[in-house]
């Protein structure tokens, strides 16, 4: 009797077809890894690891488009569909479609509204162009984007950290405001804490505008996605869907990177025929924790991003005065493509300095630019770069005692900004360098220092985080908290909700909660630190090391990054990059999506 010991060979079994069991363990392997469906061309045959009592998958696979439970269009309902060689669950092929068929119908909607949204651009040509003040050799992107995202129903804003998505989006509302001062605009991002710094950067814009319109921007209020789609508790469903859509006229929605393929595809069906849809986003960053590369796969499903038809280009250059700002004619390009002229890549940080410091190191690993990193390891170019490959204790130590500033501060709010002067990252959660064991490494540490007492579980100046939603008391999955006593020296657990007010809970109301002074690399996604300690592990979980990983990593530090790692694990790390499978790219140059 053959018994099942992963859920990969328990999913198998419910087929009775032998030459399919083998592909739905593979499919159930590779969804748990992050890939949509399975890609049939690049199965290593002879290596890639299946149960002994499998059909060998060379022989099996001759059958698999003839299987009973094989289907090669969503419109017969089948567990698998078998397309353009890809292998899906049909779950997932009917997410990928419906994503596919939105944005498509996004595209195809505004061809109607385009000469009519460039006149009224023109109408505007002198506001516009005081928006966007142009820089002496800086191609002006953030303008090309807002000009984009203007005529476009569907837009995408991609860039690194500082490059100014967040400074295009305001710029793009002040010109919608000025039309219509009635603007409905809908603002969310996957966490609590990525749209809340979204709105506080919204409401906070360095730039001139009418008191009128800026008090437009204060009546903005952020949302997570679940929250504004309407989650209903215990269902895969949501309350906004195609048949009850959001009302809307923009929605631009903020760390798009980090959104699965089930959400993103929930998302576009609720998304209104008249509403402006932008995601903005860094492509270089992370995937979701679950399923799907999403933002990622759209931005590289052109070969080539920024390039514009000669009518667009002109359009885009004639609000540019400074010469040398504007877009090059070698940018030009002629498609069909249904993303072309959707996307724009924002290309100057404001932030980092591309030639030194963080900027610089950051660039070098996700480029996988050896020279550049292993200058940075032997030579310490940079004060803002501290690399340790020896996992020095008392750099460790030096770094987290930053940890006292929130402690010894007596106001909650403040205190939980200061909470985000340091953070230990974590590329792992078990090991020596993992998530569990550095979070127990720095409450020995502030306790050997009298700054905590490590008396009950809930202790107070414990920084707490939430690993799950929890709808009823408006908390959501990584909202960070911090235990304190009231004024009646009841225990409370203080958040600040979107709207920047404190509120404080019961504890033993949380009941799914993780201490937060270390937190994993793909949790740290929508935060910023002022300075952060990368810890990256010296033997296990090395090979779940990647360049987007450690990219992501070192970008959510504004100031400073100490990265503890071998010379091994960072050169590995930059040399490996995450591939997930999926068809976005190939089913956008079919028209026939199923």
């Amino acid at each position: 009797m053959q018994t099942y010991n992963d859920v990969h060979q328990q999913f198998a079994s419910f087929f009775k077809s032998e030459n399919l069991k083998p592909f739905a363990y593979l499919v159930s392997k590779k969804l748990s890894e992050g890939h949509i469906c399975l890609i049939l061309d690049a199965i290593d045959f002879e290596n890639e690891e299946i149960p002994p009592y499998y059909k060998p998958l060379k022989v099996a696979i001759k059958y698999l488009a003839d299987d009973g439970f094989v289907s090669s269009s969503i419109e017969i309902k089948k567990p698998f569909i078998l397309y353009q060689n890809r292998l899906y669950l049909q779950r997932y092929f009917h997410y990928e479609t419906q994503i596919l068929e939105r944005i498509k119908a996004f595209t195809h909607s505004e061809k109607t509204e385009e000469e009519q949204r460039i006149l009224s651009l023109t109408k505007q040509k002198e506001f516009i162009s005081t928006l966007f003040e142009s820089r002496s050799g800086i191609v002006n992107w953030q303008l090309a984007a807002a000009v984009n995202s203007y005529i476009n129903n569907f837009s995408i804003i991609t860039g690194g950290p500082g490059t100014g998505k967040t400074t295009t989006v305001a710029k793009i509302l002040a010109i919608l405001f000025t039309q219509n001062p009635n603007l409905k605009v809908g603002l969310a991002a996957p966490t609590g804490k990525a749209a809340a710094r979204m709105a506080e950067s919204l409401k906070n814009i360095s730039f001139e505008l009418d008191e009128n319109i800026k008090s437009k921007f204060q009546e903005i209020q952020p949302s997570t996605l679940h929250r504004l789609l309407g989650y209903i508790p215990d269902s895969p469903y949501f309350k906004h869907n195609q048949q009850n859509p959001l009302l809307f006229d923009i929605l631009i929605v903020d760390e798009s990177s980090m959104i699965d393929v089930a959400l993103f595809a929930k998302l576009l069906n609720a998304v209104g025929q008249n509403t402006k849809l932008i995601l903005l986003g860094d492509k270089d960053q992370l995937a979701s924790v679950e399923a799907g590369s999403l933002f990622g796969d759209l931005c590289m499903a052109q070969s080539q991003l920024n390039v514009f038809s000669s009518k667009r280009l002109s359009l885009i250059n004639s609000f540019i005065n400074e010469e040398s700002s504007k877009i090059p004619s070698n940018e030009l390009k002629e498609s069909e493509h249904p993303l072309f002229q959707h996307i724009v890549e924002l290309q100057h940080s404001h932030r980092f300095n591309s030639e030194e410091g963080i900027g610089k190191f950051s660039t070098a690993i996700i480029n996988n630019n050896i020279n550049e990193i292993q200058l940075f390891i032997d030579q310490q170019v940079d004060h803002r770069i501290l690399i340790d490959t020896e996992y020095n204790e008392v750099i460790f130590k030096n770094s987290v005692s930053n940890y006292q500033h929130y402690i010894l501060e007596p106001d909650v709010k403040l205190a939980l900004k200061k909470l985000n002067q340091i953070r230990v990252l974590c590329a792992i959660r078990e090991g020596e360098q993992g998530l569990y064991n550095s979070n127990r490494r720095v409450e020995q540490f502030l306790s050997e220092k009298g700054l905590i007492k490590l008396d009950k579980e809930f202790y107070e100046n414990r920084p707490i985080m939430m690993t799950s939603n929890n709808y009823d008391l408006g908390l959501f999955n990584g909202d960070i908290g911090l235990i304190r006593y009231d004024e009646n020296g009841v225990l409370k657990a203080y958040f600040e909700n979107t709207e920047g007010e404190i509120k404080p809970f019961l504890p033993g109301l949380l009941s799914k909660v993780e201490t937060v002074f270390a937190m994993t690399i793909h949790k740290s996604q929508g935060s910023e630190f002022d300075e952060v300690l990368i810890l990256l592990p010296q033997t296990e979980g090395i090979n779940i090391l990647t360049r987007e990983l450690l990219y992501t990593g070192i970008t959510r530090a504004k100031n400073k990054v100490i990265l503890q790692g071998s010379n091994a694990a960072i050169l590995e790390a930059a040399n490996a990059q995450v591939q997930r499978a999926s068809g976005i790219s190939n089913r956008f140059l079919n028209s026939n999506l199923v």
